[in-house]
């Protein structure tokens, strides 16, 4: 007498299951993606929030103007361009629109521009 041992899954219950985990990654790499941009975004705006108040510090410390560069690895303003680049955004837009950014300008491999007017007035962007 033999036993009948059925045990396991059929083929159709397994391309169900298939069909149901390709449905669910199709919805999320979107969702995934324009989060992952938003990201980029806020890391570009909290350097310009940086670069903007050392550029304020600097000139109500000594009334320092012209034009700098920010230097996020140490948190100061340089004269030239850092050889270290952090922007990060993307053209994909994330919307963040924080310090007058633009979300759908690629900032990556770019640095953040502060210029520094004698009536003190920051001006911020990316080169």
């Amino acid at each position: 007498m033999k036993k009948n041992n059925k045990k396991g899954f059929t083929l159709m219950e397994m391309l169900i299951v298939v069909a149901i985990v390709a449905v669910l990654v199709a919805i999320s790499i979107p969702i995934f993606t324009s989060q992952l941009e938003k990201a980029r975004e806020a890391t570009d705006v909290a350097n310009m929030r940086a670069a903007k108040a050392v550029a304020v510090a600097q000139y109500l410390t000594d009334n320092t103007t012209g034009t700098f560069y920010y230097d996020a690895a140490a948190g100061t303003l340089v004269s030239s361009a850092p050889a270290a680049k952090y922007g990060k955004g993307t053209t994909a837009d994330g919307g963040v629109t924080e310090l007058g950014y633009a979300p759908t300008t690629a900032t990556t491999g770019q640095v953040v521009k502060v210029v520094v007017a004698a009536n003190g007035t920051v001006t911020l962007s990316w080169e």
